[in-house]
């Protein structure tokens, strides 16, 4: 999936911290381990890049370092700062150069949120790299080439055939490896790690509400109501034979891209 084919802006503004917290938290729950790889230190000054709700900020925090969240959603940062997460609305493609964001950080993280950064993915590395101190390290995990794939061609097809443009409706940035690779070293990252795996990813109840939930630019594009309605219907009956079980459960497909980087530095954090 090329730059090119962004034609409006797909970042995450629209978000509802409700819905989400019911049908995604598992996005959080599974990628804890990345705060380990994390490996955050007493005073470390951390930027949760796409923080959602704050649950892994607050795990950050627990951890002694001080974290400022960023999310594009302004309700998905009201929740984080009601868990006590210092937090902020700003779009990750504006990082480098966002008022919002002051100083400069000893780490940046981010869980689930770079593959929504779509308009200029190049931005938002380019900008995490200028907000990192000498031999500062970024760590990160989201979707890469395959997530969700079949879900993804579904809500493709389907917008079609209703009279959509699917290239224009379509969110997300899913990357190769060697894609991200360059990306990061072209920002000036040393590059420590970097490595996709498969995580199919049982879901907490109907794929209605995923798709309601983590498809909204999609989603959104049908009149709420009937039409709405239908459209998630048909989406729906286009995976049921796929992606449900014999016994009703729901299993996506998830492909994670998992990375570990550094600005190069006197001290470098691998």
């Amino acid at each position: 999936m090329s730059d090119a084919t962004a034609s409006v802006d797909t970042s995450r503004g629209d978000w509802n911290a409700r819905d989400y917290a019911r049908d995604a938290r598992f996005v959080a729950d599974l990628a804890a381990s990345l705060v380990d790889v994390l490996d955050p230190k007493a005073g470390e000054r951390i930027l949760d890049l796409g923080c959602g709700d704050g649950v892994l900020s607050q795990a950050i925090t627990e951890r002694g370092a001080e974290v400022l969240g960023m999310d594009a959603s302004a309700d998905m940062v009201a929740a984080a700062r009601e868990r006590g997460v210092n937090a902020v609305v700003a779009d990750g493609h504006d990082l480098g150069s966002s008022a919002t964001i002051a100083g400069t950080f000893d780490a940046i993280f981010s869980n689930a949120a770079l593959h929504w950064m779509k308009r200029d993915p190049q931005a938002v590395v380019d900008g995490a790299y200028q907000r990192l101190v000498p031999g500062a390290r970024f760590v990160g995990e989201f979707g890469g080439a395959g997530n969700v794939a079949p879900v993804q061609s579904a809500l493709r097809a389907e917008a079609e055939v209703r009279g959509h443009d699917p290239d224009a409706l379509d969110p997300w940035y899913f990357p190769t490896n060697d894609e991200y690779r360059q990306r990061l070293v072209r920002a000036g990252f040393v590059v420590d790690q970097l490595s996709s795996f498969e995580r199919p990813t049982p879901l907490p109840g109907d794929m209605s509400a995923w798709l309601s939930t983590l498809a909204g630019p999609f989603v959104n594009a049908f009149t709420d109501g009937a039409p709405r309605r239908d459209y998630i219907a048909a989406v729906r009956a286009r995976l049921v034979d796929d992606l449900q079980d014999e016994q009703g459960r729901w299993v996506v497909p998830y492909v994670r891209l998992r990375f570990v980087a550094h600005r190069p530095g006197d001290t470098p954090s691998a």
